[in-house]
């Protein structure tokens, strides 16, 4: 089991660390992070863990705006002093809400259920619910948005935006002529507004328009480098998970 501990204090953290690697030794820490920004930036970066101890209230701020930036697909553990975020944290992956400071038996609880819920869920959902998820024919789909920029406003069709990302807490768009613009949305909300078959999240910070994809390289562990035009700047890598459902998008 992979496991991420985001703990701003860093006593706690190695008390954690200490408890977690008392309840099970197999369990791998792939990262100790102390902030929304570090979180995020792993997040980002990096393949989704199994499983995420996060703290709620962290040094800049809560941790529920993770949330808003990075796709996380995996379950959370909530570690907090504080007994009144317990319904946000139901909204966001939640599987249990430890109370500081926290007792070995309440840890290993919470593991054993991520363990029996992991076994519980192990059949491949994928396929059999593939047809729920298809596009409707009748599904309508942006065809423009509204920007305001300065003072003034612009709308931007859908067909000239070459890439969404999320950097700094922002999203950004970015058209065919390299024109940035900040659009009050999550990159969540504009790949269920942006037409499947012409845009794809290829990982949690991009999601680029088919049609300005204008090299795809290999990478380290089957990974995937893509060069965008226009360019965007830093090395855009597909994630390993999304490798095969990239390839599929691209020869459907």
């Amino acid at each position: 089991m992979k496991v991420v501990i985001i703990e701003d204090e860093k006593p706690a953290a190695e008390k954690l660390k200490k408890i977690i690697i008392r309840c099970d030794s197999t369990i791998q820490i792939l990262a100790m992070l102390n902030s929304i920004q570090t979180a995020t930036d792993w997040l980002l970066e990096n393949e989704t863990p199994d499983l995420i101890f996060l703290d709620i209230e962290l040094s800049d701020g809560l941790s529920f705006k993770i949330f808003d930036t990075c796709a996380i697909h995996c379950p959370v553990i909530f570690t907090t002093a504080y007994d009144e975020y317990w319904q946000e944290a139901l909204e966001q992956n939640s599987i249990d809400y430890l109370l500081k400071p926290i007792r070995q038996e309440k840890l290993e609880n919470a593991i054993n259920k991520y363990k029996k819920l992991k076994n519980h869920f192990s059949l491949n959902y994928s396929s059999v619910f593939q047809p729920m998820t298809q596009p409707s024919q009748n599904t309508q789909y942006r065809k423009r948005f509204l920007i305001k920029k300065g003072a003034d406003f612009i709308h931007v069709k859908t067909e000239d935006i070459a890439y969404c990302y999320a950097a700094h807490k922002l999203v950004f768009i970015v058209d065919q002529r390299a024109q940035r613009y900040i659009l009050d949305r999550s990159l969540n909300d504009l790949e269920k507004e942006l037409n499947p078959a012409i845009f794809f999240r290829i990982n949690r910070k991009y999601l680029v328009n088919i049609h300005h994809i204008q090299r795809i390289k290999s990478y380290s562990k089957s990974k995937l480098l893509i060069e965008l035009n226009p360019p965007a700047g830093e090395e855009v890598i597909i994630s390993q998970e999304n490798t095969l459902a990239f390839k599929q998008w691209m020869d459907a």
